[in-house]
This record gives C-alpha cells, sequence and structure tokens, in this order.
C-alpha cells in the first residue's frame, strides 16, 4: 500500500499538471496560431531542458562515484563492473515496463517527419530518460545527445497532439524539441538550431526559424542556471589560430573523414551482430557488456561519455589519462601515452556498438566528439614526437578534431563547426572549423552516401533526404491509392466477355488471371481497338492471342522512388500491382501525383 505521503505529492503533481493544461487550453483559444506556437516551443524548451539536467547530473555523479571507487581501489575494477548492472538494469526495464522495445537513435525522428507527419509515441517522453541514464550514467560507452534529441522532439509531438495542432506545426515543434535539447546538453543554442536545421528539417522556410531559436534559446538559458558547468563540455583556455598550421589541419580533415567512414561501418558490424541474438535479451546483454567490461578494464577512458577525457586532453598534462590504468607507471613515457590514444580511437566504435547492441540505450554523438578529439590529439602529439613541428597547438587540434569526426558521422558540418565554437567561447578556430569539417563531410560522403543516423533507414527504403520531393513521397501509403475494386477476366472467357468488361467501365487495361488469382497478362484496349469492332474476329478470336505483359508490374512493397521510376521508365499511367504473389489492383500515375500534391500542401511549414 503507497503510504499517506506519496500519495498526496502524487495528488499534487495531477493538480498542477491539470491547471497547466488548463491555462495552455485558454491560451490557444485567446491567442493567435503563431503566438500559440511561440508559447508552445517555450513549454518544449523548458520540459526538454529539465530532462537534460537530470541525465547529465546524473552520468556526471556515476562518473565521480566510480572515479573515487577507482582512486580506492587503484584499479578499473569498478568501472568494469557498473556497465554490465547499468545494461542488464536497462534490458529488465525495457523488458518489464516498456512492452518489451524502444526506438533508439535520432533516425527515429527522421522518420517520424518522413513517414508519421511528426507523430511519435508519448512513452518516449520518459524512456529514453530512464533507459539511457541507466546505460550511459552507469558506465555504457555511448551518449546521451541522441535519447535527449529523442525525448525533446517527443515533447514537441505530443504536446502537439495535446493540442491538436496541424501536422506542420507538430513537425515544428518536434524540431523545437530537438533543438533545445542540443542547445541544452552543451549550452550552445545555435548549433541546436542548425542540427534542428540541417538534420531534422532539410526543407524550412524563414518563418519556421524563430520557434526554433526561443526553443534553443530557452533549452540554453534554463541548462545555464540550473545546470553545473562542470557537468557541460565547455573549455576556457584561450585558443587561436595559425595560418602556417594550414597543412596540418588539412591533414586532420583528411583523417577525420577516413575514421568517421571506420566507425560508421565497425559500429554497424557490431550491431548487426547482435541482432542474431533474438530469444534471449539477458544473455545477449550479459555477453556484450562483459565484452565492453573487458575493454574498460584496460582503458577506463572508454566509460561513459568520456567529456572529462576529452578535457583532460586539452589540457597541458594529457598524461594524467594513465592515471588508474595499468600503464599509470609509463605517464612520462610520450609514445605509451600516444599509442594508448591511438587504440582508444580505434576501439570506441566497439565499445559503442557493444554497449548499443547488447542491449544498453544511447546515441553516437558524444563518441563522436569523443573520438574526434582524441584523434585530434594523435594527429598533433605524432607530428610533435616526429620533429615536424614543435609549435603545433595540441589542445587546439584535439577540439577542432571533434568538429572533423561530428561533421563526418552525421554530414552535418554546420552544426559541427558551430557547437564546437559556442563550446570554446569564442570563434578564434574558425578557419581551422571550417576546414576540418568541410574535408571531413567531403570525404566521408565519397564512402557513405548517407549519415551514420540516416543509413538504418536507407537500408530499409525509408531514408530521409534533403530532397524535399523524395521525402514527400517517401510518407504516401500507395497501397491505400491502389485500385483494388477492378474488372478482371480469366483466361477461359470469351472475347465477347471482355467487350462486356469494356462497355462497363473505363478502365484502359483488363488484368488476366487465372484461377488463383495470379496475373498472367493485361488487355490493353487501345491494342485490340480493331478486333473489338470485327465481328468475325470478335467471334474467333481468344483472349489468350490478345494477351500482353505489362512494361512493369509494380510490388507492394516497392518504394514510392521505385514505383515513380518504373512509370517513368515505361512512360505508362497505370500499372498492376502484385501482392504476395497474387494480382491486388491498379495505381494510376494520376492519384499518385494528386496524392503528392495535397502531402505537399499539409507538409510545408511556413
Amino acid at each position: 500500500m503507497p503510504n499517506r505521503k506519496s500519495v498526496s505529492v502524487q495528488l499534487f503533481f495531477r493538480r498542477i499538471t491539470r491547471r497547466l493544461e488548463a491555462v495552455f487550453f485558454l491560451a490557444k483559444t485567446i491567442l493567435s496560431e503563431r503566438n500559440f506556437i511561440y508559447l508552445a516551443s517555450v513549454a518544449v524548451a523548458i520540459s526538454c531542458a529539465l530532462a537534460v539536467i537530470i541525465l547529465k547530473s546524473f552520468a556526471h555523479n556515476v562518473f565521480q562515484f566510480a572515479n573515487y571507487a577507482n582512486g580506492y581501489l587503484k584499479l578499473p575494477y569498478a568501472n568494469s563492473l557498473f556497465p554490465i548492472i547499468g545494461i542488464l538494469l536497462t534490458v529488465f526495464v525495457v523488458k518489464k515496463f516498456l512492452d518489451g522495445s524502444i526506438e533508439k537513435g535520432s533516425s527515429r525522428i527522421l522518420f517520424a517527419v518522413a513517414k508519421k507527419g511528426g507523430i511519435m509515441p508519448k512513452k518516449q517522453m520518459y524512456a529514453q530518460i530512464i533507459t539511457s541514464s541507466l546505460t550511459v550514467g552507469l558506465g555504457g560507452s555511448a551518449g546521451l545527445e541522441s535519447p535527449i534529441t529523442i525525448t525533446g522532439a517527443a515533447f514537441g509531438s505530443n504536446f502537439a497532439q495535446k493540442y491538436k495542432l496541424s501536422q506542420k506545426d507538430r513537425i515544428l515543434l518536434l524540431a523545437c524539441g530537438v533543438a533545445a535539447g542540443i542547445g541544452a546538453a552543451f549550452n550552445a543554442p545555435i548549433a541546436g538550431v542548425l542540427f534542428a536545421i540541417e538534420v531534422v528539417l532539410t526543407d524550412v522556410s524563414i518563418s519556421a526559424f524563430i520557434p526554433i531559436i526561443i526553443s534553443a534559446a530557452t533549452g540554453a538559458l534554463v541548462s545555464e542556471i540550473l545546470l553545473s558547468q562542470d557537468v557541460l563540455l565547455s573549455f576556457k583556455q584561450e585558443l587561436t589560430f595559425n595560418f602556417h598550421n594550414t597543412p596540418y589541419y588539412i591533414l586532420l580533415g583528411i583523417l577525420a573523414g577516413f575514421v568517421s567512414v571506420y566507425h560508421a561501418r565497425n559500429f554497424r558490424k557490431v550491431e548487426h551482430f547482435f541482432s542474431r541474438f533474438k530469444n534471449n535479451t539477458y544473455k545477449k546483454a550479459l555477453f556484450g557488456a562483459t565484452i565492453l567490461a573487458v575493454l574498460i578494464f584496460f582503458f577506463p577512458t572508454l566509460f561513459g561519455e568520456g567529456y572529462e577525457s576529452i578535457k583532460t586532453l586539452s589540457t597541458g598534462h594529457p598524461e594524467t589519462l594513465l592515471n588508474n590504468t595499468l600503464l599509470e607507471n609509463y605517464e612520462s613515457k610520450q609514445w605509451v601515452l600516444l599509442a594508448f590514444v591511438g587504440i582508444i580511437v580505434l576501439l570506441k566504435s566497439f565499445a559503442t556498438g557493444l554497449t548499443l547492441g547488447s542491449g544498453g540505450n544511447g546515441g553516437n554523438f558524444a563518441p563522436a566528439l569523443f573520438v574526434g578529439s582524441y584523434l585530434g590529439f594523435f594527429v598533433a602529439k605524432a607530428i610533435h614526437l616526429l620533429g615536424l613541428s614543435n609549435t603545433l597547438p595540441i589542445a587546439n587540434f584535439t577540439i577542432v578534431g571533434m568538429a572533423g569526426i561530428l561533421s563526418g558521422l552525421f554530414h552535418a558540418p554546420l552544426t559541427a563547426i558551430f557547437l564546437i565554437g559556442e563550446i570554446t567561447g569564442g570563434y578564434d578556430l574558425m578557419v581551422p572549423l571550417m576546414i576540418v569539417s568541410s574535408i571531413s563531410y567531403a570525404v566521408s560522403k565519397q564512402f557513405e552516401h548517407h549519415s551514420m543516423d540516416v543509413k538504418a533507414l536507407a537500408d530499409r527504403g525509408e531514408v530521409f533526404t534533403s530532397d524535399k520531393d523524395k521525402n514527400i513521397l517517401q510518407s504516401i501509403d500507395f497501397l491505400k491509392l491502389v485500385d483494388a475494386n477492378v474488372k478482371t477476366i480469366q483466361l477461359d472467357k470469351s472475347l465477347e466477355s471482355l467487350v462486356e468488361h469494356l462497355s462497363t467501365t473505363n478502365q484502359p487495361i483488363i488484368p488476366v488471371l487465372d484461377e488463383k488469382n495470379k496475373l498472367l497478362g493485361i488487355v490493353d484496349f487501345e491494342e485490340i481497338r480493331s478486333i473489338v469492332f470485327n465481328p468475325y474476329r470478335l467471334k474467333f478470336t481468344e483472349i489468350k492471342e490478345i494477351l500482353s505483359q505489362p512494361k512493369e508490374i509494380i510490388n507492394h512493397d516497392d518504394g514510392m522512388e521505385t514505383i515513380m521510376d518504373k512509370f517513368e521508365t515505361t512512360n505508362q499511367t497505370l500499372l498492376p500491382v502484385t501482392k504476395n504473389g497474387k494480382f491486388f489492383g491498379l495505381i494510376s500515375k494520376v492519384v499518385i501525383l494528386e496524392a503528392y500534391r495535397e502531402k505537399l500542401k499539409e507538409m510545408i511549414i511556413e
């Protein structure tokens, strides 16, 4: 039985919630549509910022506790145990309280925009917070930013659903939640706006910027007020750019592009390996978490988000990274530190794949920053040790490298440039940030056509792209447009019966089926016109003699892009559709284009 105090607390929060809902419903009747959206963007941002504070604070406190335990034990045993506990707890929560499944990765946001009209499940408002805090907070080698953006998107989507806003406003508020999440997580409102525009809303008008800007600024403000600066990834040292170092930044950009491809492909391989474990989720979790624990034992900086180690690398004493490791007696050996950092660059993709593939929840945003900083440090330190340059600013390369990997993995160079610019407290590194981000993006794009998150959608034919026409086409459920109530005929019928069909329908083609409803071919009225109006030929011609094969057949699981390609290559306006090997109906190109026009009217954000 719940005690009296807990019941009173629940009643208190219910009253507050009801009063807030009443205020918003009243505001909706008083304010104009645009002003209500401004108010909604603030409410969504505050909700998202509070979720960020909970997640970040929990993860930071666990990291501090683990460091205390390590200092006491003198070996990374605690670091190795926490991730196993966290991943197993995550699997337990998902199985017992979240219907056995949870959607991971920011690709779910893209899918909601492209296919669901911005509708996201209610459980995403709390499921991501709970599961990612357990996984990453307890040391899983992943990031909190992806769960944060999904949570923010869910807040925006469900707010719009609650107050019955239009689809375009629902998608806009979804993007507001994403912008607020990034803005709050890094205290970087400009990066939040750019991420929402560059990744989520690939086609947006200027007027939509205002609610997104309001949300990003609100999220960053709440984070600034309530969240300790120690929790955030920030850099206080003064950074300057020397143009003589440009060739080395170009080298870093090229390497960042290749490392981005390496990271993405290895991560997918590890996740694919764990997808084979379909029956026993706890066995999968324990197996993956145990391998992760071994990695963390030897390389403790793989623990959690890794932001503390990024800060350490950018200071004047990066050798402290070896503290509480099996190599702490070699702190003075620069080549040992370099090898340690280089190996971690290569291992991070495996660690993140193990974390998420085994059942944990998190994202690749923080790992991208982690790998980027380590790569930047590795390049600059190697140049130093090889004697190629003794004046190269290692801190600069450590920071700029983050933008390179972020741009290469997510194909979002603007977000990468301004995010790093904001968290460094200035834009003195703007030129090298541009160089490294653009080169990394160009190299990565040559090998990976889609970004890391979009790749999963692309493999299933649900890709969300920067091409607005494709996005709208992919959001159309073409099976609903198929005319299944069409006149058909069987092969053994007479031509006279076919003419009767033609006289009672305006179909230009008649599908010919066998007794199992399998499509044998079609009869095109234009091709048999001379026979139909010749009584002698009409009487003595069999259907099999005038049967022709359609130039293309559309399968029920074809994507809209494939369907439109079939219409274009055949120059046809009507094609047959089959489902599971049987005739399903006819689809008209005109009907698809009409549906496209209606969707365009709904989805344009003004």
